[in-house]
C-alpha cells in the first residue's frame, strides 16, 4: 500500500530507541526524510548512520531537551534550515515515574509533566506554522492510561489524559488550518521499559522470565505484548495520504487490554 509519504519531511522526538526508533524507521522506509530528535547524541549519530544508508534518505539527528524551550527550538529550527519545510510531527518524548500517588514526589510531578505533556504542547505550537503550510500531519504518541488511570500510574495517566484533551484540542484547529491530528494509545510495547518491568516481575514473584513474561501479559489482559514495529505501521498511516479523513482519532493499540467505550 502507497501511504503517500514519498518526498515528505518528519520531525520525530524520542527517536534514539523504542517506539520513537521504529517509528523514524518506517517513515524513511516509506520514503520520508526524518529529523531525529532525543537527549542522547551516540545513539542519534548511530540511527541516523544505520537508517539513512539502509533507506537513502536523508536522516539528520538533533541533540535536544525537550523539556527547554531552547531544545524545541533547536529541532524546529534544525527541519527548518536542513529541509525549509516539514510535514510531519511524531510527538513521542517522555515517559513518567511510576508509583503511589503519595509517595511520588513534587519533583517527579513537575518531571512527568515538563518532558511528555509540556514538550508536546511546545513542539506542536512551535511546528504549527510549518506544518500549516505543508498542510501536514500531527501524531501524537499518548498511551492507554490516559482512559484507564490506575493508582500505580497517577503521573502518566494524568499527562496522557491532558494530551488526550490537547490531541482533539489541536484536531479542532486543525479543520481551520489544513492540519491532521491524530494520536495513538500504545498499551504494553515490547521496549527497554517493558524489559525492566518484566525483569522486577519475575524478582517478586520469583518465575524465570519466560513464565513472567506470559504471567503479567495475563495480569494485563492481552495474549502477548505489542512489538514497537506494530505502533511505528500506525503512526506512519495516520500520517500518510490514506488517512486524510482521519482527524482528531484516538487509536488504541494495546491488544485489547482497554475495554472502556
Amino acid at each position: 500500500m502507497d501511504l503517500g509519504l514519498a518526498g515528505k519531511v518528519a520531525l520525530v522526538t524520542g527517536a534514539s530507541r523504542g517506539i520513537g526508533r521504529a517509528i523514524a524507521e518506517a517513515l524513511a522506509r516509506e520514503g520520508c526524510d526524518v529529523v531525529v530528535a532525543a537527549r542522547s547524541a551516540e545513539a542519534l549519530a548511530e540511527l541516523a548512520e544505520t537508517l539513512g544508508r539502509e533507506t537513502n534518505r536523508r536522516v539528520v539527528p538533533c541533540v535536544a531537551d525537550l523539556r527547554e524551550a531552547d531544545g524545541v527550538a533547536r529541532a524546529v529550527a534544525t527541519a527548518e534550515q536542513e529541509f525549509r519545510r516539514l510535514d510531519i510531527l511524531v510527538n513521542n518524548a517522555g515517559s513518567t515515574r511510576r508509583g503511589d500517588v503519595f509517595a511520588l514526589s513534587e519533583a517527579d510531578w513537575r518531571e512527568g509533566f515538563a518532558l511528555k505533556f509540556f514538550g508536546y504542547v511546545r513542539m506542536t505550537r512551535a511546528c504549527w506554522p510549518l506544518l500549516k503550510a505543508a498542510r501536514g500531519a500531527v501524531v501524537n504518541i499518548i498511551g492507554i492510561g490516559g482512559r484507564t488511570p490506575g493508582a500505580a500510574f497517577a503521573i502518566g495517566g494524568s499527562v496522557n489524559a491532558g494530551l488526550l484533551a490537547f490531541t482533539k484540542t489541536m484536531a479542532e484547529i486543525g479543520i481551520r488550518d489544513g492540519v491532521r491530528v491524530n494520536a495513538i494509545n500504545p498499551g504494553a510495547i515490547e521496549t527497554d521499559r517493558l524489559q525492566a518491568r518484566l525483569k522486577r516481575h519475575a524478582e517478586q514473584t520469583g518465575l524465570g522470565l519466560e513464565e513472567a513474561r506470559r504471567d503479567l501479559a495475563r495480569e494485563m489482559g492481552v495474549e502477548r505484548f505489542g512489538r514497537a514495529a506494530e505502533i511505528a505501521d500506525a503512526a506512519a498511516f495516520l500520517a500518510g495520504a490514506r488517512a486524510q479523513y482521519l482527524q482528531g482519532a484516538l487509536i488504541d493499540i494495546d491488544g485489547g487490554a482497554t475495554r472502556t467505550l
